[in-house]
């Protein structure tokens, strides 16, 4: 029988679209005088992140991974002296198939020399406002989102408080969580629907929420993650750090998700000695971003699913 899925899902026009996204984007990088490097897409570590499943290969007969993120290749470059650099490229997540999702997917990626969250956030929105049409623009923290849409404080309310609140809004099959997983269904099922039109940038996440960021004191006096999240009418496109250069605490955060993964059963996985070799030896205080190329295509094109502005998603390969 002669397969029905073979044509590409994208049409033509959205082929060129997005040679035409990719061709503004490096435009963007050049005028600023940003370096744009290749980095592998297989290696022999991967993130840690109990919340980021990677995709497991052999590599000369060893454990081996698709890569998540660009990320600790280029820190690698950054902390050898490359200077400001960017990567335009594909990544992959296991599971992660849907609407917005596709399990190979491509990323933007870049680093800036001396400069914090905030100063970065200037230029992940001057780079969307020359993709988009942006209707409005916002900065707003964690904190302020949770108070108004929830009344609470999401940096104090304890697990039991969120999962009340949580029941309020969803309908959960489970009754025990961490505070984390409440806060991340509060923000998933209540909070991001509720965004609204136009960029939104989220700062000054949960300190156990830090991941690759630094975590300092707020007004007040709260330690949060100096990180942030740029959403575009609503859907999540870009999550970027001040990034944490300290070497032992990079290493205390790794142990950390390996205590979790063995918590909730996952396969463990090595720490990167490559990128803490790398943190070790000196990496230059910077800012880093992610961005979703294709969901910024989706925003361009007014695509409702992922799968449109794709040549060959998961279910045509």
């Amino acid at each position: 029988m002669q397969s029905s899925s073979w044509p590409p899902a994208a049409t033509p026009a959205l082929l060129r679209a997005r040679a035409e996204l990719y061709e503004r984007l490096r435009n963007f990088f050049r005028q600023r005088g940003v370096l744009e490097v290749e980095v592998p897409l297989l290696a022999r570590h991967t993130a840690t992140d109990p919340h980021i499943d990677s995709i497991a290969v052999t590599l000369d007969g060893a454990d081996g991974y698709l890569q998540t993120s660009p990320e600790f290749f280029m820190k690698r470059l950054l902390a050898a002296g490359v200077g400001d650099i960017y990567s335009l490229g594909k990544a992959f997540r296991r599971g992660e198939a849907g609407r917005r999702h596709n399990p190979e997917f491509t990323m933007l990626e870049w680093y800036r020399l001396d400069l914090d969250e905030q100063q970065l956030m200037d230029e992940v929105e001057a780079l969307l406002g020359d993709c988009l049409e942006l209707e409005s623009i916002r900065r707003v923290s964690y904190r302020e989102l949770f108070e108004s849409q929830l009344g609470i404080d999401p940096h104090r309310a304890s697990a039991e408080q969120l999962r009340a609140l949580a029941a309020e809004h969803v309908d959960v099959a489970w009754q025990e969580a961490d505070v984390d997983t409440w806060l991340d269904v509060l923000m998933t099922h209540v909070i991001e629907p509720a965004l609204g039109r136009g960029l939104v940038f989220v700062y000054d996440y949960p300190a156990s929420q830090a991941a690759l960021a630094r975590v300092a004191t707020d007004a007040q006096g709260q330690r949060v993650a100096r990180r942030f999240e740029a959403y575009v009418n609503g859907m999540e496109l870009a999550n970027g750090y001040w990034e944490l250069t300290d070497a032992v605490e990079q290493r205390r955060r790794f142990a950390a998700d390996s205590a979790r993964r063995q918590q909730l059963g996952l396969p463990e996985l090595a720490a990167d000695e490559h990128l803490l070799a790398a943190l070790a030896s000196g990496l230059p205080a910077c800012a880093g971003v992610a961005l979703g190329v294709d969901r910024l295509l989706m925003q361009q094109a007014g695509a409702a699913e992922i799968a449109a502005v794709l040549a060959f998603p998961v279910d045509r390969v």
